[in-house]
């Protein structure tokens, strides 16, 4: 049975009570206290912080966002920054469609809206890059707007709340009405940062800490003996294989060859190395994608897993003189040095031909 308003009423207070006690701090976050003595949050940090989030950790994303807001402390400063600097800088955090969607919406709040975030769900869809969660988070916590979070913790939290059995994703309008059902007039942000810090650090996937959580007596998928069996899942399909070949040119001055890849596709606008498409069949003849004519060697296979498949992608390196002209990309200088610019999967292409060349 859906909760009464009573009911909501009463499980909000109780989250905003433990949250006020526990909070995690966070460098994008405005914390109760300070929130109580009237400091707003920053519509910018939010936005960040939240698109840096999207399939990544919070252990992953702070020294990232550090940096970004260290460089780019407005929205007008990133939408002023080269696309070649912002890409670089977002190397490592992968989804790479994000960074150039960041980009996008930083020069539309600029040029189009003032530097000023919209306030409203409705507006911030309209933004690049910004879908149905992230516009309720940017509305919730940056705006105090009464809007549904639906992360994967409060999925999480809200599936055992309720004891709901549905597998994801068809659970998601269920959780979904949920979560809308407990937000609360009052606080929305700091209720939706509240659902997200229980299900973090106490409602976790695997083993929950039931005996300290707020909503311990409410919950009944603890009273059933059933939580860390939701939410539940409809089975994963085998990920399809895709194969391609690197080419990494390395000068005897220490340079490495890199490209730019092409704007649109995976890893688009990112620093790489030049090679061939990735298919399922293993590419026809690979060194016509080379970037120049060389005696290339191979030095192995690097796998990385994206997304919607995985993928082989087989190392060729050479060595070459200083200045050899290529067909593809330019010299960089500091070839171990490169490896930190360039996406995790080229990063091992590269850190795979230079221990095959000692």
């Amino acid at each position: 049975m859906p909760p009464g308003n009573d009911d909501a009423a009463a499980l909000s207070a109780t989250l905003l009570a433990w949250y006020d006690r526990h909070a995690r701090a966070l460098p994008w976050r405005i914390g109760p206290a300070a929130r109580e003595a009237g400091h707003l949050p920053d519509p910018y940090r939010v936005w960040l912080s939240e698109i840096m989030l999207q399939q990544t950790t919070v252990a992953a994303v702070i020294s990232y966002f550090n940096a970004f807001t260290a460089r780019w402390p407005t929205v007008e400063a990133l939408a002023a920054a080269a696309d070649a600097e912002v890409m670089e800088a977002w190397a490592g955090l992968g989804y790479y469609a994000r960074a150039r969607n960041l980009l996008k919406c930083a020069r539309a709040v600029a040029q189009e809206h003032g530097g000023a975030f919209p306030d409203t769900e409705e507006a911030l869809l309209k933004l690049p890059g910004i879908g149905p969660y992230t516009a309720a988070a940017i509305a919730a916590i940056a705006f105090d707007r009464p809007a549904a979070v639906l992360d994967g913790n409060v999925e999480r939290v809200t599936a055992r709340l309720r004891a709901i059995e549905t597998p994801l994703p068809d659970a998601k309008p269920r959780l979904r009405a949920i979560a809308a059902e407990l937000t609360p007039g009052a606080r929305p942000g700091c209720h939706a940062q509240a659902m997200m810090d229980l299900g973090a650090t106490i409602c976790t996937p695997k083993a929950p800490a039931c005996g300290i959580c707020p909503w311990r007596d409410p919950c009944a998928a603890r009273a059933a003996g059933i939580a860390p069996e939701l939410p539940r899942k409809a089975p994963k399909k085998p990920k399809p294989v895709r194969r391609g070949v690197a080419f990494v040119a390395l000068s005897d001055a220490g340079e490495v060859a890199l490209e730019v890849r092409p704007e649109k596709g995976l890893l688009g606008g990112m620093p790489g190395l030049p090679g061939t498409e990735w298919t399922e069949a293993p590419p026809a003849a690979p060194e016509t994608c080379a970037p120049c004519p060389a005696d290339w060697r191979a030095a192995g296979e690097v796998r990385h897993v994206f997304t919607h498949f995985a993928l082989i992608l087989e190392v060729r390196t050479a060595a070459l003189p200083p200045g050899t002209p290529l067909s593809r990309g330019a010299w960089r200088a500091d070839a171990p040095g490169q490896a930190g610019n360039l996406p995790t999967v080229m990063k091992k292409a590269l850190l795979l031909a230079l221990s095959a060349r000692r």
